[in-house]
């Protein structure tokens, strides 16, 4: 049987085009799924949450390439924020309701969170995220990624090393 969660029927039901890719659940960081799909870390994108010094904003999921860190400051420099930090595990856990290792924004459309994608996915014309849950992948459509997130995108990394 063929596996289907709310994303891949979120994705069906708009009629977007997409291969599911299952993984070892403990293949947990982008950079291990990239290495199981035997793909370049730059086509697999984590989701990774941040959070906003201030009180009561929005937080806020980058997708931003495997193999890459994501730079805060430049981050905070793209969104126009003086200050961001990474969510702990838990924070990550506690604020999205999945499992570090399947946060996708794709599962966590309207639910609060301001979805941003690094500026490199627009050289791509498909990328590797997260399916919901661990152990689930997909590759799908830059295009389509962007459409059904409505993603801002994001400078993940200082203007040196893009």
């Amino acid at each position: 049987m063929a596996f289907r969660n709310n994303v891949t029927r979120l994705l069906d039901s708009r009629r977007v085009t997409y291969t599911v890719f299952e993984l070892p659940p403990e293949k947990r960081s982008a950079e291990e799924s990239a290495e199981s799909l035997g793909v370049s870390p730059h086509l697999v994108y984590k989701t990774l949450v941040v959070l906003r010094e201030a009180k009561g904003k929005k937080p806020i999921l980058v997708m931003a390439p495997a193999g890459r860190a994501v730079d805060l400051k430049a981050l905070a420099a793209s969104l126009g924020e003086k200050k961001l930090r990474m969510a702990t595990q838990r924070e990550a856990e506690t604020l999205t309701g999945l499992q570090v290792g399947g946060i996708s924004a794709l599962a966590l459309l309207n639910r609060g969170f301001e979805i941003c994608l690094d500026r490199s996915a627009l050289d791509l014309a498909e990328v590797h995220v997260s399916a919901g849950q661990r152990g689930a992948n997909l590759r799908l459509p830059v295009s389509a990624l962007r459409g059904l997130t409505n993603a801002r995108t994001v400078d993940t990394a200082p203007p040196a090393s893009r």
